[in-house]
């Protein structure tokens, strides 16, 4: 029916208009109290974007590894670099500077405030070492290990799970048997 235009009372009506399908018993009471229409939006929708979505497009392209941060950290209260990256640009550009010194500027504040978490951590460490304690987990994952550590429960599990073992045995048992038709049936 996808090739029929109108909705669903239009296209049931063609159909049993045209001897295709039987009356259904719903029919009358749907055409004497129909749904709700609601309007569609003329033409195509057009794709919504930011005034910083310029400079985010060229922070992901100097910086490819943050790419992950947006996906994971999307209901946090802090947003992505990305997205910081971009305001400041144009919090520097409505202040006069012009775009290639805003870019420059914000790119070297995105790498000293990335410079100042990597030391944090590095002197958390050294304290945590100097009172022969664990070092604390990194405060500032990378986007990639965070996704790792979420995964590794489930890649461990395929090791150990039972129902995992018996497919993979039964794999093995089939290749072996495979082998023997291919090479010791012949002989």
């Amino acid at each position: 029916m996808s090739f029929m235009k109108g909705d669903l009372l239009t296209r049931t009506r063609k159909l049993v208009k045209g001897l295709a399908k039987a009356e259904p018993l719903w029919l009358k009471a749907m055409e004497q109290a129909p749904p709700a229409t609601f309007p569609r939006a003329p033409g195509k929708v057009t794709k919504i974007s930011l005034p910083e979505d310029p400079y985010i497009k060229k922070f992901f392209k100097k910086y490819p590894e943050s790419l992950h941060e947006d996906a994971i950290k999307i209901s946090s209260y802090d947003p992505p670099p990305a997205r910081v990256f971009g305001l400041r640009v144009l919090e520097l550009k409505e202040q006069g500077v012009t775009e290639e010194d805003a870019v420059a500027v914000a790119d070297m504040e995105y790498r000293a405030e990335k410079r100042a978490k990597k030391k944090a951590y590095a002197r958390l460490k050294q304290i945590a070492r100097i009172q022969g304690k664990r070092p604390p987990p990194n405060p500032y994952p990378s986007a990639i290990r965070e996704i790792q550590l979420e995964e590794r429960k489930f890649v461990r599990d395929r090791f150990f799970d039972p129902k995992t073992r018996q497919i993979l045995e039964r794999l093995k048992e089939e290749r072996a048997l495979e082998r023997q038709e291919r090479f010791g049936g012949g002989w």
